[in-house]
């Protein structure tokens, strides 16, 4: 026992040297780091175009790691998956041939939109992934990805991700090679690619951290407190359930993660992908208590990197169900690392899924005027995307 103790803790001390001198091996690639994007060579989309393939089907032992109790595809690892590939194709468009190792360090900014096309992944049936950049900035790329399954010759999702390049060290940024489209297609897509980053300009600055509510949406959050009111004290102190519905403040799911060296990432962080997951299985959990059923995954929309998470943080996840509609329910996951020592929470990330339910649920309803009815909107419109009065980063 002592001879199996003494073994584990030095492969432990040898596997954390190793990682500490690839760090320090990576600070040296500095120097290859182009001054500016007109030092670039500029890129095609095919110069970044791949396929993977997962073979589910032929390979039994995989298998079993994708596989729920259910005998369904666990739905957190492809979301591993598409990030290792978004990582993949930005690599291929920065690559060059005439450099021993790429100087970039490629991390994960944003999922922006991940739309399923058909509800069923087959446990049985092999994966097929294809993408590539479909627009870049500065230092920032877009990358589309699009899954199928083997066999069914059906479209299975089509994902966008948002990608930022670094120095080795990911500490600031870093420029990637233009992209020249080459045809119609091509510039509608990078055309689709710019459209999407004013998008993301103009949400940011809309939010209610910089811009106060406009009346309209100030009007639209007080009805809903109205029709709430207890109408014989008429206090909003006093505040009264419709039929078939549930109060936000009781469709709340929460999980702790300790982040263990096992997911983390070359730069000692942990791999995006891994976040994902846990997040997506934790939403999951709370749409399925929320309906009374086993939901499937319709959307993901806007999940935001804001900060990284070190190995060892106490990673806590809270899970909010703030708009149903139908059979639909929009889950909001918050993310946050928990310092024991200082007491401090500070936000990593934000994820938004929209799940449908085999048949109509309750309605949710906000009951506090600040949080829960910011929240509620920001649901609204992942569902209904015509409602373009109200800001999304209401977060």
């Amino acid at each position: 026992t002592d001879m199996s103790i003494s073994y584990t803790l030095s492969l432990s001390l040898s596997l954390c040297s190793d990682h500490q001198q690839a760090l320090a091996e990576r600070v040296s690639l500095s120097s290859m780091l182009a001054k500016s994007q007109a030092d670039l060579p500029a890129r095609r989309m095919k110069d970044s175009y791949i396929e993977v393939h997962l073979p589910l089907g032929s390979e039994p032992q995989l298998r079993e790691k994708y596989l729920t109790y259910h005998n369904t595809v666990r739905f957190g690892r492809i979301l591993e998956d598409l990030d290792s590939i978004a990582v993949l194709i930005s690599y291929s468009h920065t690559h060059n041939p005439a450099l021993p190792r790429s100087p970039l360090s490629i991390v994960t900014a944003l999922v922006d939109k991940i739309d399923m096309r058909q509800h069923i992944i087959y446990p049985d049936c092999d994966i097929k992934f294809t993408g590539h950049v479909t627009w870049v900035g500065k230092t920032s790329i877009e990358a589309k990805m699009h899954m199928s399954q083997v066999g069914t010759y059906r479209p299975v999702l089509d994902a966008t991700f948002v990608m930022v390049a670094r120095d080795p060290e990911n500490k600031r940024a870093a420029f990637v090679n233009p992209l020249t489209p080459e045809g119609p297609e091509e510039k509608k897509l990078f055309q689709e690619g710019e459209t999407n980053k004013s998008r993301r300009v103009e949400l940011s600055t809309a939010s209610l951290l910089k811009v106060a509510p406009t009346d309209e949406e100030r009007k639209i959050v007080h009805s809903l407190f109205l029709n709430t009111l207890d109408s014989k004290t008429v206090s909003f102190r006093s505040r009264v359930l419709p039929p078939t519905s549930v109060w936000m403040e009781d469709a709340k799911l929460k999980g702790l993660e300790i982040c263990h060296p096992q997911e983390r990432n070359i730069f000692n962080r942990i791999f995006g992908g891994f976040l994902m997951r846990k997040a997506y299985e934790l939403g999951w959990a709370n749409a399925c208590s929320y309906g009374g059923c086993r939901p499937n995954l319709v959307a993901v929309d806007d999940i935001l990197f804001q900060k990284p998470v070190d190995i060892g943080s106490l990673l806590l996840l809270s899970s909010q169900v703030c708009y149903t509609e139908g059979k639909h329910i929009q889950v909001r996951v918050h993310s946050e690392v928990f310092d024991p020592l200082t007491r401090q929470h500070n936000t990593t990330n934000v994820f938004h899924f929209t799940f449908a339910s085999d048949s109509d649920v309750p309605n949710i309803v906000p009951k506090t005027y600040g949080g829960e009815g910011h929240h509620h909107f920001t649901g609204c419109f992942s569902i209904d995307p015509d409602i373009s009065m109200l800001r999304l980063n209401w977060l």
